[in-house]
């Protein structure tokens, strides 16, 4: 709007930014010197800043925007370190080697995204604090308004009451900015046990910042300051609400509601209390309506298929590395007279993808005869539950992954160390060396056979390198290599073949909490500490994807089944999706109560299973971007899910020493995703979960910490002994 433009014009010419102001013309078309007469009151001008996913408001004082390449930037509103090429320009995919072709300028280069500066200057975003209204008042400021929020109508009070905790924390913050400490202790103390149960963490946090000193290094009082609360209200809540604090000439609460809140309006009716306590309780509030309104590709890619002859395949099978199922790679040229496209899929090279060896071809033949075998589960037909329990784990069992074909398991220690099982009588073998392996035939049909070292043979492979506990594993399709990453901020490859550490990847500098490969293999993203996914290919040093966005840790990551996407959860009590072609934030999923510590896709790829430390399990639905189930029974936090071969059955693991299955058809059939519910977020949930649950299965003393179905639906756990 015009009268915006023309302030922030001003604004830059009296900082003496003559090349930005001048960018911003052209971009406006404002060529003459048309200023207009608008004057810009105080020297702080608010510069909203938005980039897929994340939108925040940055308070610019003289002299510290900048222009870069045509978009105004401020201080930054996000603390991860961003790698930032040019800001307004994407690179298209030429035909040149696969992850160069995923390789990007910057982490958010997409075209049009405003790309952030790194640190954000403390002492900037602390300034909007600055000494505004009596302190003395706060506390009938707000009690006035909880007034209002209580006495008013009981559709609208459920939604207005949503302004308690944001009003909260920035009164609170406000007045310890302004050395008020003996009103802002006194504000805590009457006013923080009307919060909702689940920000109770966050004021213990809170609590402890008593003085103006302790704000500036604090992660919690940053994220809250620099990205605005969103909150979802409908039109007649906000209406009312405008009305009063309008009548009452109460300021203070009507600037903090403009300047540190989101408020996201929809036309229609007002939602209930439960149907508002399902979607809220993240750091930042509730999702915006928009960001979850783009195009997701949630479909399967083609199964390429092909003619192998069925008589000695078996043998090269046992010998072969091979591949698994969910491995649907491109078109392949051996008959692929392949299934109809599905409509919701992806083109087939939207990013590129690992071409298929005739190992894995084998593998996949391998795999259509387990599904043969397949047993079809059901409420009336569960499947049986094999437990790996680690005893005398006492280095402490941090990580589990099984392969795709049940043949190995990995454990990650507390003791940094990495270890293999064989989970078949077929021991781990070793190639063997240079010198040995120049002596075989290469010609000969057992070649395979030949090269592995029968002197090695064992049934464990302990795998040293890392100098931290190992938080996560993975192996990959083709069971050719391992990835681990670690407290000491590495990813590492290992070799199956050779049992070695073939690459570290440094980006991280925090630990590393999770990693996974995709399921085509060649691609792995980690997430950490630092509040970052990465994307990597395994021949690349550096990675080729950033994805920023999350306010907290990234607990958890996992790849869609058509590797297009990737999911990861966060401490910040979210679940983002993000596209691996741009780098793009697709979904934002807000409604669990505490960090997220697991994730699964249906494998028809169009819903998504999250489990976090509230323990609940939550389903959403990926085209629409709506919660469509929450499955409740778990006592504590759910640490593994995984869905059946089929997708009828989901189960969950959890440290409450349970493996609970629940039907997944039924949770997913006659959901009521219409354009209404789509628009304004108006979910219903089944009132009972119960309904859906198939079984509960106790362990004696032993957390599950990893869930996995072989190709025929035999489902494997696996935990380790705790003697407590």
């Amino acid at each position: 709007d015009r009268q915006t433009l023309v302030a922030v014009l001003q604004f830059l010419r009296r900082s003496n930014l003559r090349e930005s102001e001048e960018i911003l013309r052209r971009e406006a078309r404002l060529l003459g010197d048309d200023l207009g007469t608008a004057a810009l009151r105080g020297s702080v001008a608010a510069v909203t800043i938005s980039s897929p996913g994340v939108t925040a408001v940055a308070a610019v004082p003289p002299g510290k925007g900048e222009a870069r390449g045509g978009c105004v930037v401020g201080p930054s509103s996000r603390r991860e370190p961003r790698e930032v090429g040019s800001p307004c320009a994407a690179r298209s995919l030429g035909d040149s080697p696969l992850s160069e072709q995923l390789l990007l300028a910057g982490a958010f280069a997409v075209a049009g995204a405003v790309v952030v500066e790194d640190q954000p200057d403390v002492s900037a975003v602390l300034s909007a604090y600055n000494q505004q209204g009596d302190p003395t008042l706060y506390e009938e400021y707000y009690s006035g308004l909880k007034h209002f929020i209580e006495c008013s109508l009981d559709c609208h009070r459920a939604e207005l009451s949503q302004l308690f905790y944001p009003l909260f924390v920035h009164m609170y913050l406000e007045l310890v900015y302004n050395q008020h400490e003996s009103e802002a202790k006194s504000f805590f103390e009457r006013f923080h046990g009307d919060q909702e149960c689940y920000y109770q963490d966050d004021l213990r946090v809170l609590s402890s910042l008593t003085k103006k000193e302790h704000m500036k290094g604090n992660e919690t009082m940053l994220d809250f300051r620099t990205s605005k609360f969103v909150l979802r209200i409908s039109r007649d809540s906000y209406q009312l609400l405008k009305r009063h604090l309008q009548e009452k000439q109460n300021n203070q609460i009507w600037n903090i509601v403009q300047e540190h809140l989101y408020i996201d309006i929809f036309d229609g009716m007002p939602r209930s209390k439960q149907q508002i306590d399902a979607m809220v309780g993240s750091l930042a509030g509730e999702a915006k309506r928009e960001a979850n309104k783009a195009k997701v590709f949630f479909g399967l890619l083609k199964e390429p298929e092909f003619d192998v002859p069925l008589d000695d395949e078996d043998e090269e099978g046992e010998n072969e590395e091979g591949k698994p199922k969910k491995k649907k790679p491109k078109k392949d040229n051996v008959g692929s007279k392949s299934k109809k496209q599905d409509p919701n899929a992806p083109p087939q090279n939207r990013i590129p993808l690992p071409e298929l060896k005739d190992s894995d071809k084998l593998d996949k033949v391998m795999n259509m005869k387990e599904a043969a075998r397949r047993v079809r589960l059901g409420p009336e037909c569960l499947p049986s539950i094999c437990f790996y329990t680690f005893l005398n784990a006492y280095q402490g069992l941090t990580a589990v992954d099984i392969t795709d074909d049940s043949s190995m398991i990995v454990g990650g220690f507390a003791d940094s160390t990495v270890r293999v099982w064989s989970v078949t009588p077929k021991k781990l073998r070793s190639v063997k060396t240079a010198a040995d392996l120049s002596l075989i035939d290469k010609e000969s049909d057992d070649v395979l056979e030949r090269i592995m070292d029968e002197k090695t043979a064992s049934e464990l492979k302990i795998l040293y390198g890392h100098s931290g506990p190992v938080y996560g594993t993975s192996f990959s399709p083709d069971r050719n290599y391992l990835l681990s990453c670690s407290e000491d901020g590495t990813v590492r490859l290992w070799s199956l073949q050779t049992f070695t550490c073939l690459v570290g990847y440094k980006g991280h500098n925090y630990p590393v909490w999770d990693t996974q490969f995709s399921p085509y293999g060649y691609y792995f993203v980690s997430g950490g500490h630092d509040r970052v996914a990465r994307l990597w290919a395994t021949d690349h040093y550096q990675p080729l994807r950033i994805f920023a966005g999350h306010l907290a840790d990234v607990t958890c990551t996992r790849f869609h089944p058509n590797s297009n996407y990737i999911a990861t959860g966060s401490a910040d009590r979210t679940i983002r999706l993000w596209d691996v072609l741009n780098g793009n934030c697709v979904r934002i999923f807000t409604g669990h109560k505490g960090p997220i510590h697991s994730l699964a896709f249906s494998p028809n790829g169009r819903f998504l299973a999250t489990g976090a430390t509230d323990g609940r399990v939550l389903l959403w639905d990926i085209g629409h971007g709506l919660m469509v189930g929450e499955l409740k029974g778990h006592t504590d936090t759910v640490y593994a899910l995984r869905f059946s071969r089929d997708g009828e059955i989901l189960a969950s693991g959890s440290m409450d020493n349970t493996v609970r299955l629940w039907d997944a058809v039924k949770a997913f059939e006659d959901l009521e995703t219409d354009d209404f519910t789509t628009a304004t977020g108006h979910i219903n949930l089944p009132e009972n979960s119960q309904d859906l649950l198939l079984g509960t299965y106790m362990t004696k003393s032993t957390p599950v910490v990893h869930l996995h179905f072989t190709r025929r639906n035999l489902l494997l756990a696996a935990g380790a002994y705790s003697s407590q």
